[in-house]
């Protein structure tokens, strides 16, 4: 798929020159910038570059359905809502493997377990990135917030530990297993 492929995914759901559509490629250019960098260091695990720099840029294509007013988002859901909801969008138009990592990217991932004991607002099933791709996209993507005035802005690890630590000793692990294989290598 070619970038300009990607964007014109991109404009069918978010105006051109609106801010949140500014804040999204700003954020998700960010993130897979991070991603391929981390991939590279990785590459004994063969991932593939090309299909991470793709869903790195859609990771967030849900977030338009969310309420987020922060950043811009006047939707109808929790913003926690916004990985499955980009899969459907990204399954929609045939893009199932991409959808993954919207899914599979919110937080650590999430496990079925950790959606029933915090009643969180999505399906009941496990979304844990899985494939090497999903959680490189879903590691890099944990280092940018989506602040409006800095969404491109990398986030000291010290920082994400603490943001991730704060959803739970579940989610902190799964992150921790993610510092020790990719960040010795950045």
């Amino acid at each position: 798929m070619q970038e300009s492929d990607i964007i014109n995914i991109i404009d069918k759901f978010y105006a051109s020159g609106t801010p949140l559509r500014d804040l999204l490629i700003r954020h998700s250019a960010a993130v897979a910038e991070k991603a391929l960098r981390v991939a590279q260091k990785v590459s004994c695990l063969a991932p593939d570059l090309d299909f991470i720099y793709e869903a790195a840029l859609l990771h967030d294509i849900g977030i338009f359905y969310t309420r987020a007013p922060a950043i811009g988002c006047h939707g109808d859901y929790p913003y926690v809502c916004h990985g499955y909801l980009g899969r459907r969008l990204l399954d929609d138009l045939g893009l199932p493997r991409h959808g993954l990592v919207c899914e599979r990217h919110v937080g650590a991932g999430l496990s079925l377990a950790e959606i029933r004991a915090h009643g969180l607002p999505v399906p009941e099933r496990d979304m844990i990135p899985e494939s090497i791709e999903e959680q490189i996209v879903c590691f890099a993507d944990k280092f940018f917030s989506k602040k409006k005035d800095a969404p491109d802005a990398e986030l000291p690890l010290d920082a994400v530990m603490r943001k991730i630590e704060s959803y739970g000793p579940t989610q902190a692990a799964r992150f921790q297993a993610w510092v020790g294989m990719f960040e010795n290598n950045l």
